[in-house]
């Protein structure tokens, strides 16, 4: 696609798709106007970068739509000084944005393949404030150990828990996206005090969950 298309497919994703779902922070804008998504998408998706879906990259996995990730990155409000962790490395798109954003993030993939993938793709948007590690974090990071201004968790939680609560530091902020199908809500879990965190509901969503995020069947009495 050259490149005089893809920056007007570019506009308009953030014209057509982006603002009209209230996503008016000029920040998160401009990443999205700085990071080239189909460098991000898989070769056999290419026509879609830009497009109002979600896109497959493997292992039952997704890209969200560009607007769910528009409204993720303004409710997180990241800032040029924010730690930030993702769970979810994914095709590394989030990744970038949020390396835009912040002065560090450390993001977690249970694949690697995935997790290399991307490495070579921030490469090539230049993205060098990222750390990557290749783990199983869907049932959270424990209460030890480095705190996160903001959290972004990339895949759906059937039931929340709060293995990322403890890791974010006080008034720092966690996206999540909580529920099974067809009843799925994105949520901001914002950390008020040592032991208090306040939760707003922002909107209904769909997105595959986490690769081992699914809850115990039921319980023997």
């Amino acid at each position: 696609m050259p490149d005089s298309i893809q920056v007007e497919a570019r506009d308009n994703m953030i014209q057509q798709q982006i603002r009209p779902w209230d996503v008016l922070d000029p920040h998160v804008l401009e990443v999205f106007e700085r990071i080239p998504r189909e460098q991000f998408v898989p070769l056999t998706h290419q026509s879609l970068a830009y497009s109002d879906t979600q896109i497959p990259i493997g292992a039952g996995q997704v890209m969200m739509e560009p607007r769910v990730e528009g409204r993720m990155l303004q409710a997180l409000a990241v800032r040029p000084q924010d730690s930030v962790l993702e769970i979810g490395t994914g095709s590394g798109f989030v990744t970038a944005c949020l390396a835009d954003m912040a002065a560090a993030v450390h993001s977690v993939e249970i694949y690697g393949a995935f997790s290399e993938k991307a490495r070579a793709r921030l490469e090539r948007v230049g993205a060098t404030n990222v750390t990557l590690e290749v783990a199983d974090a869907a049932g959270g990071l424990g209460e030890g150990g480095q705190r996160f201004d903001a959290i972004a968790v990339t895949g759906s939680l059937p039931v929340l828990h709060r293995g990322f609560h403890q890791r974010l530091t006080i008034g720092g902020r966690l996206f999540v996206i909580v529920g099974r199908f067809p009843v799925m809500e994105a949520l901001l879990i914002t950390r008020t005090a040592e032991d208090a965190w306040a939760t707003e509901s922002l909107f209904d969503t769909l997105l595959p969950p986490l690769i081992n995020a699914e809850p115990p069947t039921g319980f023997s009495f």
